[in-house]
C-alpha cells in the first residue's frame, strides 16, 4: 500500500484559510473525522500534544505532521492533508511558517510506519514538495503522489 492508496480525495484540503496553529490543526482533524478514521476526540488529543509538548510537530520547513498517541478516539489507521493557502506560524525556530499540515492517527504504535516511511519519502523531496504546494486540487495532489514513483510501500 502506498501513500496516495491511504489518501483519498475526501482527506485532502487544498487552499484552506487558517486563523492559527491551532485552527490549522482542527481542519486536518476534521478531515480525519469526515473520512471515518477518528472521532473529533482526537483532534483535541493532538492540539493537546502540541500545547504540552511544543512545536516539535513541525519536523521540516513548511511541514507538520500532527498526530497524538493511539487512542480509543481513533477508530482506524489514517491520514489526512491539509495544505494552507498563507503559511502559519506553529512556534518552531527554524521550521515555520508551514504550509501543509498532514495529519496521521494510528491503532498502535508501530501501525503506521510503512505509511510514515512513505510520507517521508515525499517530505525529503524538496521538487516534489514544490509541485504539491502548487497542487489546486485534491485530484491533482493525488495525481502528482501517484506519479512520482517516490512513495515507496507503506504497508
Amino acid at each position: 500500500m502506498t501513500l496516495s492508496d491511504e489518501l483519498t480525495p475526501d482527506a485532502i484540503s487544498v487552499g484552506a484559510h487558517a486563523e492559527d496553529w491551532r485552527d490549522a490543526v482542527r481542519q486536518a482533524g476534521a478531515l480525519l473525522t469526515a473520512t471515518g478514521v477518528t472521532t473529533d476526540d482526537y483532534t483535541d488529543e493532538m492540539i493537546a500534544t502540541v500545547e504540552k509538548l511544543g512545536p516539535y510537530i513541525v519536523l521540516a520547513p513548511g511541514i507538520a505532521l500532527a498526530h497524538s498517541r493511539p487512542s480509543p478516539a481513533v477508530q482506524r489507521a489514517g491520514i489526512s492533508w491539509l495544505q494552507l493557502a498563507e503559511p502559519i506560524e506553529f512556534g518552531h525556530e527554524k521550521n515555520d511558517p508551514v504550509w501543509l499540515v498532514v495529519a496521521l492517527a494510528a491503532l498502535d504504535h508501530d501501525g503506521h510506519i510503512g505509511l510514515m516511511s512513505s510520507l517521508a519519502a515525499v517530505l525529503g523531496d524538496t521538487e516534489l514538495l514544490d509541485t504539491l504546494r502548487d497542487a489546486d486540487s485534491p485530484a491533482r495532489v493525488l495525481e502528482i503522489l501517484t506519479t512520482t514513483g517516490n512513495e515507496g510501500p507503506a504497508s
